[in-house]
């Protein structure tokens, strides 16, 4: 190890003597009452040396005032370098900025809260528009297989194979016949008044909806006589994501209706250059001390409005 180098660790003994000026300019720069008892001075080089004090304002907890005092060479006199507030270890820092689109999370709406959709939603595509091949944004689509390998998504085309149609096989499963039992007429109603009651139209999230779910693209159909009323949501930041919902419930989550909000802009800064401010000549005076009384003074004459 150096010489410089073993100077540069050892506090200067003037610059750490000099704790009566660190706390002074500390106090200084902090408000009344806030700079408390000194805590350690470290050496930051050559003849600089910086004095930590603790920091008694509750909104700061943790954090240190440094005051770091130097002195030139062959010099007695120590001066002042500069003033900050540092955090120590145990600090209570901010937590880092994160944007909205990356802190939401699944749960975090409320009744009334519209989440904005991006017109290039990867969970999102257009509606069948009476051609067999799929549209540009289709995860069957080579465009959209490419995008979706390019930004990591986990989407694929996972298609049932089903049986063919008009087979036996194929109308045994469409009606149900391949099944023991199925749902009676009373156990339909009952599955739907308990759904209706979890995400129906009379839910306060529905409520304060800016749409039902009936036009969401986020709603999967389903088959049989519960799909004329029922669907299920599939938007991961709704609250009923997974879940069987009403053709009538919403949430902000709609596709279509939320919009991004543009940022407010202020209102045109309005200039009235058609008056004038009577500024006096003189200051008033306290009396009529001078040879010539104020009121027969000419009046300035500043404009007409």
């Amino acid at each position: 190890m150096s010489a410089a180098t073993t100077r540069s660790r050892t506090p200067d003994r003037l610059c750490a003597e000099a704790v009566d000026l660190a706390r002074t300019a500390a106090e200084e720069a902090a408000a009344p009452g806030v700079v408390g008892e000194h805590v350690s001075a470290i050496a930051e080089g050559d003849r600089v040396v910086t004095h930590l004090f603790e920091c008694k304002d509750p909104g700061y907890r943790g954090w240190r005032w440094a005051v770091t005092v130097t002195r030139a060479s062959r010099a007695k006199l120590v001066t002042l370098d500069e003033t900050v507030l540092l955090p120590g270890d145990d600090a209570l820092l901010a937590p880092e900025w994160v944007p909205w689109s990356e802190r939401l999370r699944p749960g975090d709406m409320g009744p009334g809260d519209l989440l904005p959709t991006d017109a290039e939603d990867l969970r999102l595509e257009p509606g069948w528009s009476g051609e067999d091949v799929p549209p540009p944004n289709s995860v069957v689509s080579a465009e959209m297989a490419e995008l979706v390998e390019a930004e990591d998504a986990d989407v694929t085309d996972r298609r049932t194979v089903v049986p063919v149609r008009g087979s036996i096989a194929a109308v045994a499963e469409e009606l149900g016949m391949r099944r023991a039992r199925v749902l009676s007429r009373y156990g339909l109603h009952s599955a739907a008044d308990r759904w209706d009651e979890s995400f129906g139209a009379k839910t306060p999230m529905a409520q304060a909806a800016p749409a039902s779910c009936v036009s969401c693209g986020f709603l999967v159909a389903i088959g049989g006589s519960l799909g004329q009323a029922f669907g299920v949501c599939a938007n991961e930041f709704s609250p009923a994501d997974g879940r069987l919902v009403s053709l009538s419930y919403g949430c902000g989550g709609h596709s279509e209706a939320a919009v991004m909000p543009k940022p407010p802009r202020p209102a045109p800064p309005v200039l009235d250059s058609m008056a004038t401010d009577e500024f006096p000549l003189r200051p008033a005076p306290a009396g009529d001390t001078g040879s010539v009384p104020v009121s027969d003074l000419p009046a300035a004459d500043l404009g007409h409005s």
